[in-house]
């Protein structure tokens, strides 16, 4: 079995909600460490066998938001990308399953992580589309209903 190193570590920094980072999306985020951490480790772009990243929230991200950020990052469209969901462990499985690849013999080199903008999460309205009350989030009193997606 292959031994699994680190060889470089970066992430951006962490914004508040609304914040400066907020009008970046997750795949911009996510693209701006890619092109960071190849730089900085030196490995050639095209040793690259494979980027695992896990995002939670994907809705309206388009497809494979880690194939996005591997080739908005740098990366060539050849190398392999997968984005994951396992919720809050999104991340952490990415890097579970790249060191299960290099293990394996699968892969020599693999970029894992996650990316999320929690500020640019779509926003649900329960119901809309059928005009059926809803709760009121706020200004209501308990238990007070209103009619939401009519105009």
């Amino acid at each position: 079995m292959k031994e699994v190193v680190i060889v470089g570590a970066l992430r951006t920094p962490i914004g508040c909600f609304q914040g400066t980072l907020s009008r970046h999306s997750a795949v911009e985020l996510g693209s701006m460490v890619v092109k960071a951490l190849m730089e900085r480790t030196g490995v050639d772009v095209h040793a690259i066998d494979e980027v695992i990243l896990g995002q939670v929230l994907t809705a309206g991200a388009g497809q494979n938001p880690a194939r996005q950020s591997a080739i908005k990052g740098g990366l060539p469209n050849t190398v392999s990308a997968i984005t994951i969901n396992d919720v809050c462990g999104s991340g952490l499985k990415a890097l579970h399953l790249a060191t299960q690849a290099i293990q394996c013999g699968e892969a020599d080199i693999v970029i894992a992580g996650g990316q999320e903008n929690m500020s640019r999460a779509p926003h649900v309205l329960t119901d809309s589309r059928t005009g059926r009350s809803s709760v009121t989030a706020t200004g209501g009193q308990p238990g007070s209903r209103r009619l939401v997606g009519c105009v």
